[in-house]
């Protein structure tokens, strides 16, 4: 399904572009190709396809979830200008 004039114009207008005649022309041909593109993607049976989660047979090696640093809350916070039980204080920005 070739795009039309009034597809190009709409797309401009939500994406808030302004295309002379020359870019309008481009966009149009180039928006064709890709539509084509797509159909004849759409068009490979992939019925008998398994879903992969990745296109190479690779495996990540996972490491053990442990703890390797501790925070020290005291002295981060030392250099804020106020805090209370452990939390940041920050003016109030809505009345």
């Amino acid at each position: 399904m070739p795009t039309s004039a009034y597809d190009i114009a709409r797309l401009c207008s939500l994406a808030r572009l302004r295309l002379d005649e020359q870019e309008r022309q481009s966009v149009e041909r180039d928006l064709d190709r890709i539509i084509h593109m797509v159909d004849a993607i759409a068009a490979v049976a992939t019925d008998a396809v398994d879903p992969l989660a990745h296109p190479l047979d690779a495996n990540a090696r996972l490491r053990h979830d442990q703890v390797t640093e501790r925070v020290d809350r005291d002295a981060l916070q030392r250099g804020a200008p106020a805090t209370r039980d452990g939390l940041y204080l920050v003016p109030r920005v809505i009345e």
